[in-house]
């Protein structure tokens, strides 16, 4: 795996591409979201003639493999897991500058707040021609009604790192409006940034396929498993739904998190034995979408969730929140409905209207693949975020 030798640029490119052939570096906190969320980023870049790097902390080999496969060449680094603590931001920030210093590109793109921040600031001292800043979601720092000591100093610490590192940025991508407009209230953005909206990460319409209905209203949410993704409010009008339906299938699939947010293995016992059938974390979510009429995620913010547009793409209906990133995906009573984010009551209102009224599931799912098709396919979003990368 690469840790150090930078690969050689081939200047060879097509006569009718209209950029030069760049050395491109995709910046991430999590090695296989590199593969799971870019890896079509990274082979359409690729495919136009750019060299491909991707780097990302702990690159274990199987991922390293699939990075190359896609022509693109890993690249592993060390990024403290002390949240946005000054020693270990500052370690990782000179891990970063010497990957900058390894690799030597044109352009780097970063997604996640660590990488955001860090990889604008090192990339400007470093001299990198263009800064991609990609801002997937808000996390810990901006979501929960619980606004704590600690979760106060983190918001305050993020805005001002964000502030420094979107100033240095050439180009800064949103996945939602609502996103946007917080940063400029805010003032995290310049009057004068060179900010863009792209439709989430898009989803591939043809590995997420439709599936057939199963026989009986079903309900199914996959998140990680923190209180901000609304698994209490699902836990919660999961239990008040199976009293009156003891048959009625409800799945839950997961994993815990680091996260001060995080779910304890106390809480996850008792959602058991109120009957959600926990699956743990999946390799493959198709099976246990296809499982389901109707998938479930009560976020408090999103981006744009992955999950719901894979499920969207396998044309199921959705029940989601009138929250940021969420409310992007769903036209409330089209192909689902919107509910106020930690809204149990209203959260087991809209899954009873299934239970009632079986037929819904059907018609709302053909209108969630119909606006995965027009709106979310993968090729669509990776082609905006190469044209607005300038790539």
């Amino acid at each position: 795996m690469s840790t150090a030798a930078s690969p050689t640029l081939s200047r060879e490119t097509d006569d009718n591409d209209s950029v030069a052939p760049k050395r491109v570096l995709i910046l991430g906190s999590y090695a296989p979201s590199l593969i799971n969320f870019r890896g079509p980023l990274l082979s359409a870049m690729v495919s136009k003639g750019h060299l491909v790097m991707a780097g990302a902390p702990e690159m274990d080999e199987a991922t390293a493999d699939q990075i190359r496969a896609l022509g693109a060449e890993p690249f592993s680094l060390r990024l403290e897991n002390a949240g946005l603590s000054p020693i270990g931001m500052l370690r990782s920030y000179g891990e970063i500058r010497r990957l900058l210093r390894a690799s030597r590109p044109d352009l780097l793109l970063s997604y996640t707040i660590k990488p955001v921040v860090l990889g604008a600031l090192a990339g400007r001292a470093e001299g990198v021609g263009r800064i991609v800043s990609l801002i997937t979601g808000l996390g810990f720092a901006f979501t929960g009604d619980r606004i704590d000591v600690k979760r106060r100093l983190v918001r305050t610490a993020a805005r001002i790192l964000y502030r420094l590192a979107l100033a240095r940025s050439d180009v800064i991508l949103f996945q939602n409006k609502d996103d946007a407009a917080l940063f400029r209230e805010q003032r995290l953005l310049s009057p004068s940034a060179n900010a863009f909206i792209v439709d989430g990460s898009g989803v591939d319409i043809d590995y997420y396929r439709p599936a057939p209905l199963p026989d009986r209203p079903s309900f199914l949410m996959i998140a990680r498993l923190l209180g901000d993704k609304g698994v209490r409010e699902y836990a919660a009008a999961a239990l008040r739904l199976r009293r009156e339906y003891p048959d009625l299938p409800i799945a839950l699939v997961g994993y815990t998190d680091p996260s001060p947010d995080s779910l304890t293995e106390a809480e996850v016992a008792r959602i058991v034995a109120e009957g959600v059938d926990f699956r743990g974390k999946l390799e493959d979510v198709r099976p246990a979408i296809a499982g389901c009429s109707v998938y479930v995620l009560p976020s408090y913010r999103e981006g744009t969730p992955r999950s719901v547009l894979e499920a969207m793409a396998m044309g199921r209906a959705v029940i989601t929140t009138d929250a940021p990133g969420c409310r992007e995906t769903v036209v409330d009573g089209l192909n689902g409905f919107l509910v106020p984010p930690r809204d149990s009551d209203s959260l087991y209102a809209a899954m009873k209207r299934f239970v009632e009224s079986p037929d819904l599931a059907a018609r709302m799912g053909g209108e969630s693949r119909r606006i995965a098709e027009g709106r979310y396919d993968v090729r669509k979003v990776t082609a905006d975020v190469v044209r607005y990368g300038g790539l």
